[in-house]
């Protein structure tokens, strides 16, 4: 895998850690589900178990990626493209759910498209 689709793909990691976080972990900060799109406390902690469980969803994704890096070869390949087509399926299908989660959907799924991009054409 060239080194520039391997960057791509370890932003991508990062920025899924950076989503675990936020989800998993600082949930019930305003500063964080407003970022969200929630309006109240309230929802917040009636959404906390839903978030908590996604952030895991996000930090295993960006935890294969890694692993796909540091294996490399063929088998870390595949394993670095698996978890950054399921990334890409993840921002396609929030896409769907509406204008509002466009710019979400974009920045979820920009840095895995640029790797595979950078894997096919380098």
């Amino acid at each position: 895998m060239p080194v520039i689709a391997q960057v791509f793909a370890a932003l991508a990691a990062l920025l899924h850690v950076a989503i675990f976080a936020m989800e998993s972990l600082l949930w019930t900060r305003p500063q964080v589900w407003k970022r969200f799109g929630l309006t109240s406390q309230q929802d917040a902690e009636v959404t906390r178990p839903l978030a908590y469980n996604q952030g895991y969803y996000n930090l295993f994704l960006a935890i294969g990626i890694v692993a796909g890096l540091v294996i490399g070869g063929v088998g870390g390949h595949a394993i670095v493209v698996f978890c950054c087509v399921s990334i890409i399926g993840a921002a396609i299908v929030l896409a769907s759910s509406g204008a509002a989660y466009l710019r979400a959907a974009a920045v979820q799924g920009v840095f895995p498209v640029l790797a595979l991009l950078a894997a096919a054409v380098v």
